[in-house]
């Protein structure tokens, strides 16, 4: 992986440098090549490369360091709480999960292309916001920009903006991502103007930039938070009508039991423990 430099670093004297080339490639912001200017000097020479394979070598490691610069950057930026990849999913203790099909869907990217949705649907611990996480992730490193956030939390920044009249703008702040994850739907009771923003945000997104949800309650459930049947309806069949739906009801919580996490301490002798006899004992 190729570190990236930081451009208010002074960079050390280049050997084979003067001040004009220095300032022309910090204009230009080539990093990359401000900070390997000696190593890639010294290797043409070496190498006796031709003009035109000294400057194929210079641009395509320029290409490689800004790459890896802007995935490490639109990973920053998605405000993911803990970068969860696929490879640490443990499918082995989920041997009713579709593994083929997961996998399918992660390797193709053809949700992305599709602009379809995954909505994970599953009891607490099961490993739907991991999921979800590691989809993001790999979207993201494929050059596509992404955004995590829970449901709690979007629905109340969309009901804040509405102090300010600011609700469109937010709307097209998660309107624009290429990819959303929206955790924890359902976790939380919403007022009727949040339910309102948050279709109006789904009804935008519908294919036309894929949204992956999780859910610990099923679709018929979610009346019961939206307190509103006929926009609950209508943004199911929102959701469903281009989406992956994965059901993990049958899958079990990969959460230690609380009972496993507690150790039972060494019981303490009581207080008189070894302790010497006081004189009311000794004469009786």
């Amino acid at each position: 992986m190729t570190k990236r430099m930081n451009p208010r670093k002074t960079p050390k004297a280049r050997k084979n440098m003067n001040k004009e080339m220095e300032n022309i490639l910090k204009h230009l912001r080539l990093w990359g090549l401000l900070e390997r200017w000696d190593e890639i000097i010294a290797e043409a020479r070496k190498k006796r490369s031709s003009p035109e394979r000294l400057l194929k070598h210079v641009f395509e490691s320029e290409y490689r360091t800004k790459s890896e610069n802007a995935r490490i950057l639109r990973r920053k930026r998605a405000h993911i709480p803990e970068p969860l990849e696929i490879e640490t999913y443990p499918f082995k203790r989920q041997p009713k999960l579709d593994r083929k099909k997961i996998m399918s869907l992660y390797d193709g990217l053809d949700y992305m292309e599709k602009k379809q949705n995954i909505i994970l649907l599953g009891p607490t611990g099961c490993g739907k916001t991991g999921l979800a996480t590691s989809f993001l992730l790999h979207a993201i490193d494929q050059g596509y920009r992404g955004y995590f956030t829970s449901f709690a939390n979007l629905v109340a920044e969309l009901y804040t903006s509405m102090a300010d009249r600011s609700e469109s703008k937010v709307i097209r702040k998660y309107v624009a991502y290429d990819c959303l994850v929206v955790d924890e739907v359902g976790y939380v009771e919403v007022e009727p103007a949040q339910v309102g923003l948050f279709f109006t945000l789904m009804q935008k997104r519908h294919k036309n930039k894929p949204t992956l949800l999780t859910s610990n309650l099923g679709f018929s459930d979610w009346s019961s938070f939206l307190k509103n049947k006929h926009l609950t309806a209508a943004l199911i069949d929102r959701l469903t009508e281009n989406s992956h739906v994965l059901h993990l009801k049958d899958c079990t919580t990969l959460r230690p039991k609380l009972d496993d996490q507690v150790k039972p301490e060494d019981s303490e002798p009581p207080d008189d423990a070894g302790s010497e006899p006081s004189d009311d004992a000794e004469s009786e």
